[in-house]
Parts: C-alpha cells; sequence; structure tokens
C-alpha cells in the first residue's frame, strides 16, 4: 500500500506544479475597500505627504542659508585688513534710498522651488484618485503594513532614478525579441494579455545573441522592462479601471534547466520585476507545462511571495487550449494557442477579434447541432477548429 502511494505521488509530481487556491483580485475604489485597508491608506497618503513637506523645508533652508555662508566667506577674506573704529566707519557710510533697497534685496532669502513631482508609471504620486490604485499596489504587496510599503516605494522611485526608466521608455533597444514577448487581445474580464514564449530560444543563435554574458543579459532586461513599462502606461488606472495584465507563460521547447544563463537571467528578472512592479499580474497562466519544470520552479519559488504564487495556473501540453479558454475567449487567443485570432490581412479578411466564437464540447458517441441565425441573405462563412479531444 505505501508503495503504491509512493507512486501515485511520484506520477503526480512529473504532471507539473499543482495550481495554489484560485487568486481573487481586489477591488481599487475606496469605499470598496475594509476599515483596515483605508486606514493603511490615509496613512500611507500622509507619509508621502510629509516625506515631500521635509523636502520642501529643506531646500528652503538651503536657499536661506546660502547668502549667510557668502557673507561669512567674504568677511574672512578681508578679516587681516586694518579698519577703523566700527563707529568711525559707519559714520563714513553713505546710505542712498537706492542703496537701501538694494541692501534689503540682498538680505531677502531666496524663495525655493517646489520640487520636482514625483510619478510612476506617469501617474502622480499626490494628485488625483488615480494616486490611490498605484499606492494600493505597494501596499497590497506589503499586507497592508504601511511602514514596509513606504520603503518599497522609496526604494521603487530611487531604482527608477538609477535605471533611468523614463529614458528608457523611449530608446530603441531593437525587435529581435518580439516574438518572445507580445500582447495580444484580452481575457474575458478585459484585461489585456500578455504571451511569454519561452520556446523561440531553442534559436541557439537567439539564445547567444540574449544571454551568452553579463551585458547581453542586462540588455534584455531593459528591453524587457522597456515592454513592460509601454504596457503598463496604455493601463487605465483609474479606481474602477482595468490595472493589472493576463500573462500566459509558454513553456513548449522551452531550453531545460541546464541552461544556466537563462537561469540567472529569470532569477535576475523576477526579483527584479516583483520589488518594483507590484500587484501588475492578474492571473500567470503556464502552457504546455514540460515534467522537468517542477525541479525548475521548486528552485525559483522560494523568491516569490505567496499572494504571487496563488495566481498561477499551470497546464500541460494536452490541457493548454482548455485551460487557455476558461479565462480567454477563443476569438482572442492567437491560432498557434488553438484559439481563432489571425492578424488581419488580405488573405484573411473574414474574422477579427471583434466576431465572437461559439464554444461547444461534443461527448463521445454523441451529435452536437450549432445554429447561426441568419438575419438576410448573405454568403455564409465559418470555421471549425478542434482544440483538444480525449
Amino acid at each position: 500500500m505505501g508503495k503504491e502511494d509512493g507512486k501515485e505521488k511520484q506520477v503526480e509530481e512529473r504532471k507539473g506544479p499543482q495550481s495554489l487556491v484560485s487568486f481573487k483580485e481586489e477591488s481599487n475604489v475606496v469605499s470598496d475597500l475594509s476599515d483596515i485597508e483605508r486606514k493603511s491608506l490615509a496613512l500611507l497618503h500622509l507619509k508621502k505627504e510629509e516625506r515631500q513637506s521635509v523636502i520642501v523645508t529643506q531646500e528652503a533652508q538651503t536657499a536661506q542659508e546660502t547668502p549667510k555662508t557668502e557673507a561669512s566667506a567674504s568677511e574672512s577674506d578681508v578679516s587681516t585688513e586694518i579698519k577703523p573704529p566700527a563707529e568711525t566707519q559707519e559714520s563714513k557710510v553713505e546710505v542712498t534710498p537706492e542703496k537701501e533697497s538694494q541692501e534689503v534685496a540682498k538680505e531677502e532669502p531666496k524663495v525655493a522651488s517646489s520640487p520636482e513631482e514625483v510619478t510612476i508609471w506617469g501617474i502622480p504620486l499626490l494628485k488625483d484618485d488615480r494616486s490611490d490604485v498605484v499606492l494600493l499596489k505597494f501596499l497590497r504587496a506589503r499586507d497592508f503594513k504601511v511602514r514596509d510599503a513606504f520603503v518599497m516605494i522609496k526604494n521603487t522611485i530611487q531604482w527608477r532614478r538609477d535605471f533611468k526608466i523614463d529614458e528608457l521608455v523611449d530608446e530603441d533597444l531593437g525587435d529581435d525579441l518580439e516574438k518572445v514577448v507580445f500582447m495580444h487581445g484580452y481575457d474575458r474580464e478585459g484585461h489585456p494579455v500578455c504571451y511569454n514564449v519561452y520556446g523561440e530560444f531553442q534559436n541557439k543563435e537567439l539564445y547567444q545573441k540574449t544571454f551568452s554574458d553579463e551585458e547581453k543579459r542586462l540588455k534584455f532586461l531593459r528591453w524587457r522592462i522597456q515592454f513592460l513599462e509601454r504596457s503598463i502606461r496604455k493601463l487605465d488606472f483609474s479606481p474602477s479601471g482595468i490595472s493589472t495584465v493576463f500573462q500566459v507563460n509558454d513553456l513548449k521547447n522551452s531550453p531545460g534547466p541546464g541552461k544556466k544563463e537563462l537561469r540567472l537571467a529569470t532569477k535576475q528578472a523576477l526579483l527584479l520585476l516583483q520589488d518594483n512592479y507590484p500587484e501588475f499580474v492578474a492571473k500567470q497562466v503556464f502552457i504546455n507545462v514540460p515534467w522537468w519544470y517542477v525541479a525548475f520552479y521548486t528552485m525559483i519559488s522560494p523568491f516569490m511571495t505567496q499572494r504571487t504564487k496563488s495566481k498561477f495556473v499551470f497546464a500541460g501540453p494536452s490541457k493548454s487550449a482548455e485551460t487557455l479558454f476558461k479565462y480567454v475567449s477563443p476569438e482572442q487567443v492567437p491560432t498557434q494557442y488553438g484559439g481563432l485570432s489571425v492578424d488581419f490581412c488580405d488573405c484573411n479578411p473574414e474574422f477579427t477579434i471583434a466576431d465572437p466564437a461559439t464554444e461547444i464540447t461534443v461527448k463521445p458517441a454523441t451529435k452536437q447541432t450549432v445554429e447561426i441565425i441568419l438575419y438576410e441573405k448573405c454568403i455564409l462563412v465559418w470555421e471549425l477548429r478542434v482544440v483538444g479531444w480525449e
């Protein structure tokens, strides 16, 4: 009995990592938050405002101290000169109205200019209700611990400055990897869908060009961040809008765990994205998952939070299309994944993602009738695709 149980467990493990309890995305509307969450959001707002106030005060103090420093320096320069008594010197100074106004103007402290407005992903941190959506992302990533969320925001702002994100967005980094990562369609809840196709790295030339040394891996990381930044800036950060992405990770023909360079790049990207891009993924669906991915997932799992892992869904090759269709309707799924979505062109003018598809499950040894309602005389064009069978 014990041996049989052990064999069954091994078979289950070879199927791939198990999905945890399904993640449900929370509302960003303040009135929908719990009392604790609203309080945390208010406290984080206060901390950001205090931080900005401190910056203004420090700049004002610096501006006021600057003339004094210059004055003291000029006094020290002439301190070795022999001067008459102060009274005598004062009596010889002639004060005209024009000169008096100049002296007063000199003594007035400089007005500190307000600090540059802090923005993340093009959203000001202290301006409107879009700020709440950004701050809630950091709070949720730190379980609504205000201090931890505040530290995370500070670190992210500093990292963005160091990495020169705003300049990176406009750089031309080439299109060598456009088939590796691309956006296509929307899921059933309206999230834009991002596909990550790891099998493209079976191409040895592309693999070497992307991962062979530290400099190339950094370039890949910069390209991936640029792609993410450009995608994020198209999202709707209003409280009732969609500010997350649905990720599909295709592991078909993916290089195995023996590829050290890919492991290093993946780990580096994972840590960086988790620290600086909180709560941008609504769901992570892994399709065409090979048996060896168990070991790889076990290796990277400790670097991910429980909340991150709760968004994961895994499907082997035989269940990939079926799993995708649970979240993305067939007319939105590219044809290479069993869907009906193709790029519009002269050679294929018939269907677009705006044309809904009907999904039907035909049980063994049964028939199924499909009805297509027509309201006028027309030419009927249809397409049937079998995406899974037993």
